[in-house]
């Protein structure tokens, strides 16, 4: 790697894992595996922003606990989070066009490839991890129906987030006030949000549907806020299994909880429907910004430029 230059390389790390690491010229850096696709660290400077549990398995056929999962599933296909992350991605020698093209240059694009035991040779999978010149992580999904029976194909899909924070009891989620949401721990059952901003005091497992298309976590003791983006994806899952649940997933210590949040993109209320051809694309773009944030501004760019009129976090 020439210093100074934004660069992308395959490694191997210590765990035996095949690894991409994207940098970019002003410190920042993102890691993504091969097994599961699974971006497993995003670096602004030397500061990790995605947590990882220290009992995360990295040994196929389990899921890798922590940094970012690729959760797709077929609809009906009886697994909640799907194959996809606990299968050997490839690189993407010669991925179609984008419709649009990405100011970012420091990229990297996997495919998932159909095989009868994984995806039932019906589709491809598609992932591109981009990282900005500024530091942002961009990613995006492509998912084409490659079935040659004719047939249509209907899955689900969620970016299964894992953001490290300071303290659960210091962090608020903003954006998703006043929507309806599935809880995951009351069998489904429909609700509306009532408070002015998300707050964790015990454990949550949400799928709030029809979401914003920017939504702010906010780490008071960090000083900083995350930014999420999302587009063609339009539900938000919020996730933190607390202390009794903590202690019952063998992947996570016991205290862990508390320096973690799961918010994800997803498309999980209504199933994507595919026929043979079409392709559908979702994208997920998170920032990390000082927490001088106003209640409404969630424009990053605004959040830098803020003046000091709101009381930072």
């Amino acid at each position: 790697m020439e210093e100074g230059k934004p660069s992308v390389e395959l490694v191997k790390a210590s765990n035996g894992l095949e690894k991409y690491v994207l940098r970019e010229i002003r410190g920042s850096s993102v890691e993504v595996y091969l097994y599961g696709g699974q971006v497993i660290s995003w670096k602004n400077l030397s500061e990790e922003l995605l947590f990882v549990s220290s009992k995360a398995v990295y040994k196929p056929p389990r899921p890798i606990r922590g940094g970012i999962q690729i959760c797709f599933s077929q609809a009906g296909g009886g697994e909640q989070h799907g194959s996809a992350r606990t299968q050997s991605w490839t690189f993407d020698k010669d991925p179609p066009p984008f419709p649009t093209n990405s100011p970012s240059k420091t990229f990297v694009d996997l495919i998932l490839t159909p095989s009868e035991d994984s995806l039932k040779a019906c589709c491809e999978v598609r992932l591109r991890v981009a990282l900005s010149p500024g530091g942002d992580l961009i990613l995006t999904s492509r998912v084409r129906n490659t079935s040659k029976d004719g047939k249509s194909f209907s899955f689900q899909f969620a970016y299964q987030t894992y953001f490290r924070v300071s303290d659960i009891s210091e962090v608020r989620v903003e954006g998703l006030e006043t929507l309806d949401y599935l809880d995951n721990l009351r069998g489904k059952e429909r609700f509306t949000e009532q408070g002015d901003a998300i707050v964790f005091e015990s454990e949550v497992d949400k799928i709030y549907v029809d979401a914003p298309p920017k939504i702010a976590i906010i780490d008071h003791e960090k000083k900083h806020t995350f930014v999420l983006s999302k587009n063609g994806l339009p539900d938000v899952v919020v996730w933190n299994p607390w202390e009794k649940k903590s202690k019952q997933i063998s992947d996570l210590g016991d205290e862990e909880y508390k320096h973690m949040l799961c918010v994800g993109a997803a498309a999980l209320e209504r199933p994507v429907t595919l026929k043979p051809g079409e392709e559908w694309t979702g994208r997920q773009e998170m920032s990390a910004v000082p927490s001088s944030y106003c209640s409404g501004q969630l424009d990053p760019r605004k959040v830098l430029e803020a003046s000091g009129s709101c009381a930072a976090g």
